[in-house]
C-alpha cells in the first residue's frame, strides 16, 4: 500500500506527520485491499483534510473533513475512512 502525505498552504510537521501514520495503523487490517491512500492537508481559515483510496478492485472513494484543528480534523477523516473502507470490503464480500 502507498501512502502519499501532502501539506497545502503550511509544513505539516514532523509530529503532525507521525501522528497520522499512528492513525493509519488502526486501518492495518485493510492493508492487502488497498492501492494508494492519498491524503491532502489544506490550511485556510481551518485545516481541511482530504484523503483518497485506490482498491485492488478498481473502486475508488474520497472523504473529505475540516476543523480549526489539525488534530480533530485529522481524528474525524480518519473514522469516516474507516467506515468507508468497511462498506467497500462489504460491498465486495456480497459480490462473491
Amino acid at each position: 500500500m502507498n501512502v502519499d502525505i501532502k501539506a497545502v498552504h503550511f509544513s505539516l510537521e514532523e509530529k503532525s506527520r507521525s501522528y497520522l501514520e499512528h492513525k493509519i495503523g488502526r486501518i492495518h487490517n485493510a492493508e492487502n485491499m488497498l492501492v494508494d491512500l492519498l491524503f491532502t492537508i489544506t490550511k485556510d481559515n481551518a485545516y481541511q483534510a482530504e484523503a483518497t483510496v485506490n482498491f485492488r478492485w478498481g473502486v475508488t472513494a474520497h472523504v473529505k473533513e475540516s476543523d480549526f484543528d489539525l488534530r480533530t480534523a485529522l481524528d474525524k477523516l480518519l473514522d469516516t475512512l474507516e467506515a468507508k473502507i468497511t462498506k467497500e470490503k462489504e460491498k465486495e464480500k456480497e459480490k462473491r
